[in-house]
């Protein structure tokens, strides 16, 4: 973007609005409905909530107010913010957008996919009296296991497709004319929604005791690391933190801006969601558990597959208006898992830009190419499979992985003062040593402690029952490739001259 007097000046957002519109549009996706919601279920129910806001405000806020802070004070992305702190972490700049847009957003757009299908499905109620057999077999066409891939489900292809498609027109545009104006759209179209969803689910019968197991903790279940490490998953998941797009997303902020603020708003508007949409969700549920006469715990096989079996019979158990609400809650997911999807593509584009100094388009058409190339291992029959053994790789290792390491270069490098100084300069309410505390010892030790206890765990009974080669050969490799790709593009060299050219004077010091 150029100046009336032909400089070239970085893109913004055109109000402080239109950020928050797009970092909760970020934050707020198919994690606080779909991902959530089977986390919850599978954790406990009330017992996932209590390690869920303690995750919140032990390592998500903190975080979150740390990416603000580091993409604000940088104007720019990811790499050249952490490249301008000391080159030799320019490849943990890298890592984050890259393992997330080449790993996360293959997949995760083809759920969205399987949202618009259900979305079309719902007008026929296509799944008729078994939701799980139509989704598994019918939909997915799944096969014994990962090794067995199948053939491509084109009507899964079709879907993923087209939401690549709407993706790609999004981002194309600049920032404040893309994004930030579709979340002006999607994101009050998905609160009524969502809040439509919620009042139905509580006229349902049964309702009460599916909510009582969602608020009510089990307190046995909270000696179990793994609801903690799947809690802290969560979170990271939910608000976008180590993906990158929060450092880039306020990269495009004025110099005046309320961080502090900024990342609080987003943060409890996130998770208020999640837990607004989790009264839906288990509301339904205790209806099944009413309608099935089995106990809430029993109704279903928790899982990736939740929303798609569950409210599908849910909604075909209903007396009068069930094509609506089919409508109503898979073009919600729908819309939800868009306004994150954008997000992922545009932290990785406005990464290559500043790098390669490359056009918008040319690099939002590439990449969402190589995506819809990338998707389709997911959409065959073998696609669930892969999808759980990525998913649970790259949150349970990459994103916690990528959080600690940032906590150690803001609070080593950096030194964690330095950036508080910086948010503090246009905050109304002041962060104080407290926080510099919590990045140097208590959020680092807590996401240490989760990693080698998940990676003693996995290494001594597996995961999931998969066999070791699916899990080497598919989490593991995907996450080593994706860090191999970070090293490669860290070691390619900035071009002082165009950054200077940009109005970037800041960034002599990255040439010291």
């Amino acid at each position: 973007m150029k100046d009336n007097t032909g400089h070239t000046v970085r893109e913004a957002f055109s109000s402080n609005l239109g950020f928050l519109l797009a970092a909760i549009g970020a934050a707020v996706g198919l994690g606080n409905i779909w991902r959530f919601s089977y986390m919850a279920y599978a954790n406990g129910g009330g017992a996932f909530l209590v390690p869920y806001f303690i995750a919140l405000f032990s390592a998500g806020i903190p975080l979150l107010i740390l990416e603000y802070g580091l993409g604000h004070r940088a104007k720019a992305s990811a790499p050249l913010a952490f490249a301008k702190i000391h080159r030799r972490w320019e490849w943990l700049g890298w890592w984050m957008p890259v393992f997330v847009m080449f790993g996360i957003m293959f997949y995760y757009q083809v759920v969205i996919g399987w949202c618009a299908n259900f979305t079309v499905f719902s007008f026929t109620l296509a799944w008729g009296g078994d939701s799980q057999d139509f989704f598994l077999k019918q939909y997915l066409g799944l096969t014994k296991g990962p090794g067995e891939l199948g053939g491509l489900r084109w009507p899964i292809v079709a879907a993923t497709a087209l939401m690549w498609g709407a993706t790609w027109m999004i981002v194309y545009q600049e920032v404040h004319r893309g994004i930030e104006r579709a979340c002006k759209i999607f994101m009050p179209i998905l609160l009524v929604t969502t809040l439509i969803l919620v009042g139905w689910g509580l006229t349902l019968p049964g309702a009460a005791a599916g909510i009582q197991y969602y608020l009510k903790p089990n307190w046995a279940k909270l000696q179990d690391y793994k609801v903690w490490m799947a809690a802290y998953g969560q979170i990271f998941f939910t608000l976008s933190v180590a993906f990158g797009i929060m450092i880039a997303y306020a990269s495009y902020l004025p110099k005046k801006s309320d961080l502090v603020k900024n990342a609080w708003i987003t943060s409890l508007t996130n998770c208020l969601h999640s837990f607004l949409a989790g009264f839906a969700v288990f509301a339904v549920l205790g209806y099944l558990s009413y309608a099935k006469g089995l106990p809430i715990d029993q109704v279903i096989t928790s899982g990736p597959t939740l929303a798609f079996v569950v409210f599908p019979e849910a909604i075909s158990k209903l007396p009068f208006l069930r094509e609506v609400f089919g409508i109503l809650f898979f073009s919600a997911l729908m819309i939800a898992g868009l306004s994150s999807g954008v997000s992922i593509v545009e932290a990785l584009t406005c990464a290559l830009r500043d790098k390669f100094g490359i056009s918008r388009n040319w690099v939002v058409t590439v990449l969402c190419l190589i995506g819809l190339f990338g998707s389709l291992i997911f959409t065959t029959g073998g696609g669930l499979y892969w999808l759980d053994i990525v998913d649970h790789f790259l949150n349970q290792y990459g994103l916690v992985l990528c959080g600690l390491l940032e906590c150690l270069v803001i609070g080593y490098v950096l030194k964690a003062g330095v950036l508080r100084s910086h948010v503090n300069s246009s905050a109304r309410v002041k962060m104080t040593v407290a926080w510099d505390w919590i990045i140097k010892y208590l959020t680092p030790a807590i996401l240490a402690g989760m990693l080698l206890r998940s990676l003693y765990s996995e290494l001594a009974k597996g995961y999931q029952g998969y066999s070791l080669s699916a899990l080497l050969g598919i989490g593991v490799t995907w996450l080593l490739a994706t860090l191999a790709a970070a090293l490669m593009l860290s070691v390619y060299p900035w071009d002082p001259v165009r950054l200077q050219a940009e109005h970037r004077p800041e960034a002599d010091a990255l040439f010291r």
